[in-house]
């Protein structure tokens, strides 16, 4: 099914109503966005992605059989990089116009993530991904698309409700929990460290969410079966990003590997960069010194 038909999933949808939560809350969740041909889709170029198929993935295990290829992946990053199919899902029809309606008419992606979380693997601590990819106007919003039914049991979102007004940026720590991967955990904010809410969705769904809203994903505690999503993040064009990515780190006034989704690039002067490539997300510190993967790019 072409990705411009999915915008027909739109009508029941009210993009002001989603802007009212999304301000007040951080968050908005949009059930059966994408439609199952194009979930399936996506999970079937995610084991294509990770058998190399199309083109160098650092750190993937090329030698498993095909059907076996993602039980060792816990994450994927930048597979836009090497996918059409993920390429063009960053300016799917039916979540641009969702973000016009929470963020404005101009739009840059710089960000994908596909996440895999076979039976098993461990989620992310409580975190806000503004704290590593920073924006001048606070426009940064990750969308998270669930390509499997995602429920508490298999690591689900779950999210802080209104922890993104206060424009705060909480420290972070190593937290040594076997729950959740190597990358740090946000500290200090005045909430319950086991609070939250649950956000779960069915497969197709789409959660939209505040970059200093605080969420956090939990293990897979399934027995079997993945908890796939692909993670795409945007902010608006008219802000410059000044976010290093790299290994070593090389400070930027605006990084320009990125993906105009919808409206005009006010900087179409600058040209556009080829910096960031797709690799597995590691899950210790060797297999990050392995990859020479930064940390400032593992978080979302």
């Amino acid at each position: 099914m072409p990705l411009a038909e999915g915008a027909a999933m739109m009508a029941p949808v009210d993009p002001s109503g989603l802007k009212i939560a999304y301000d007040r809350d951080g968050y908005v969740t949009v059930p059966r966005l994408l439609w199952p041909e194009e979930i399936a889709a996506l999970r079937d170029e995610a084991a294509a992605i990770a058998a190399g198929e199309r083109g160098q993935v650092l750190g993937a295990d090329t030698d498993r059989p095909r059907d076996r290829v993602l039980d060792s992946v816990l994450a994927i990053h930048f597979p836009h990089k090497t996918s059409r199919l993920m390429h063009d899902t960053l300016a799917h029809p039916a979540i641009v116009t969702i973000l016009n309606a929470l963020i404005g008419p101009d739009i840059k992606a710089m960000q994908s993530m596909l996440f895999v979380k076979r039976a098993g693997k461990p989620g992310q601590a409580w975190h806000q991904d503004e704290h590593y990819i920073p924006t001048r106007d606070r426009s940064l919003i990750g969308v998270w698309i669930a390509l499997d039914d995602a429920a508490i049991d298999n690591g689900c979102l779950w999210m802080h409700p209104g922890s993104h007004r206060s424009g705060i940026l909480w420290p972070t720590r190593p937290h040594g929990d076997p729950r959740f991967d190597r990358s740090e955990e946000a500290h200090g904010f005045p909430y319950e460290r086991e609070g939250g809410v649950a956000v779960p969705l069915e497969a197709g769904g789409v959660a939209f969410f505040n970059g200093y809203t605080l969420h956090r994903s939990l293990r897979n505690n399934r027995e079997s079966g993945f908890g796939r999503a692909l993670v795409n993040h945007y902010m608006s064009a008219r802000s410059l990003l000044p976010w290093s990515f790299g290994s070593p780190p090389t400070p930027r006034e605006d990084y320009r590997d990125v993906v105009i989704v919808s409206g005009e690039d006010p900087y179409a002067w600058k040209g556009l960069e080829d910096i960031a490539f797709p690799f597995v997300r590691p899950e210790n510190k060797e297999q990050a010194q392995e990859l020479g993967a930064r940390p400032a790019s593992l978080n979302g």
